[in-house]
């Protein structure tokens, strides 16, 4: 099932590039990610209200609170630094310099969650790499 959730999250991401491109137009970009951070935050809490899981905040440790939080910090540079490249560059240029997210997930995966690093995952991240060149020249 995770497969399926992680397809999903590729196309709606694909969507998120398309439709940001399309209302960006005359937009500043920190404007137009915060109006986005609404939605979405709206769309989160919609989510856990209707799952009925808004009692399990009182149950999260400190630990996991600062991670969230760093996490939420580091989503909030992240989508304020896409949607600039994305007013400035085109969305066939900006998406795959995103997308060496990837490499470098599985680099900081291996050094700070000590997760495999196998020769098949190191080709991968190389073609990856390259593939993100390639596209961008």
């Amino acid at each position: 099932m995770w497969f399926v959730f992680a397809l999903l999250s590729a196309v709606f991401a694909a969507l998120t590039s398309i439709l940001a491109k399309a209302g960006i137009e005359g937009v500043n970009s920190n404007l137009a990610t915060a109006i986005r951070t609404v939605v979405v935050v709206l769309l989160a809490w919609g989510m856990v209200f209707l799952t009925g899981t808004q009692n399990g905040i009182t149950e999260i440790s400190r630990k996991s609170w600062v991670f969230l939080i760093l996490s939420g910090l580091a989503t909030g540079a992240s989508w304020l630094c896409y949607y600039k490249a994305l007013q400035i560059g085109a969305v066939s240029k900006v998406v795959p310099v995103d997308k060496l997210s990837i490499v470098f997930t599985m680099v900081l995966a291996f050094v700070f969650l000590h997760e495999s690093f196998t020769a098949k995952s190191l080709i991968g991240c190389g073609l990856i790499a390259l593939g993100t060149l390639l596209m961008v020249l």
